[in-house]
């Protein structure tokens, strides 16, 4: 387990809790606007910037204080030990939220029949038939459209959030996702906000972010497929 860093306290991260976020570090996708460079790349080349041990230490200390855990990325799922870890943390009375993107539907499987999370948010970066050359390298699309059905079939609390950032989130994208996702009960469309980005050149000849009027369509474009629509 690669702990790539912690929040320690979030009001915002898991909805209607008080939470911690633990950041794990490596993800197999590429996304360029993605904000958190350091936690990308192969999980067994990243450095630890804490040992999970510390992460129990924490936690152990805040209870009473924190309603939940966040485990974010990077992306949580590539790592074996993720159940055990998940585990740990409920055993010691904390209802976890998992952020994935959603590219290992048996690792969401596991977890989710295991009852080792509480909440999943998976995020649909834009059409899966458009992932490869957009956000990744190689992308089995298939394995996507079946995180999104383990995730709405689970029972689970949960939501989809799409980072709405041109050209990769289009009008045609956002109905394309939301016919994909029709029913869940939750569906997040985000403003690219300007940051530290992985890839920053990918960006140097155009704007990529939406004005509050497109988000604002986007919405109207969603909402009639979801149970809620938000910008958040």
């Amino acid at each position: 387990m690669r702990i790539g860093g912690i929040q320690k306290q979030s009001f915002v991260d898991y909805p209607g809790k008080v939470s911690c976020v633990v950041f794990l570090a490596g993800c197999n996708f590429d996304c360029p606007y993605c904000h958190n460079p350091q936690l990308t790349g192969d999980p067994d080349r990243q450095p630890a910037a804490m040992a999970a041990e510390d992460v129990f230490v924490f936690l152990e200390e805040r209870r009473g204080f924190l309603d939940g855990v966040v485990i974010s990325g990077g992306e949580p799922t590539l790592h074996a030990d993720l159940p055990d870890f998940c585990a740990r943390v409920k055993r010691l009375g904390y209802p976890v939220k998992l952020d994935t993107n959603g590219s290992r539907p048996q690792m969401l499987t596991r977890l989710i029949r295991e009852g080792l999370v509480d909440y999943v948010a998976m995020d649909v970066k834009t059409d899966p038939a458009r992932y490869e050359g957009c956000v990744a390298g190689r992308c089995d699309s298939s394995a996507l459209l079946a995180g999104m059905r383990v995730i709405m079939e689970s029972g689970l609390d949960h939501e989809f959030r799409t980072t709405c950032v041109k050209p990769l989130v289009t009008p045609g994208t956002v109905e394309r996702i939301a016919r994909l996702i029709q029913g869940c009960r939750r569906y997040a469309l985000q403003p690219f906000k300007a940051a530290t980005l992985l890839h920053p050149e990918f960006f140097s000849t155009f704007d990529p972010a939406c004005s509050p009027a497109e988000m604002d369509r986007l919405k109207c474009i969603a909402e009639p497929w979801v149970q809620t629509c938000l910008v958040r």
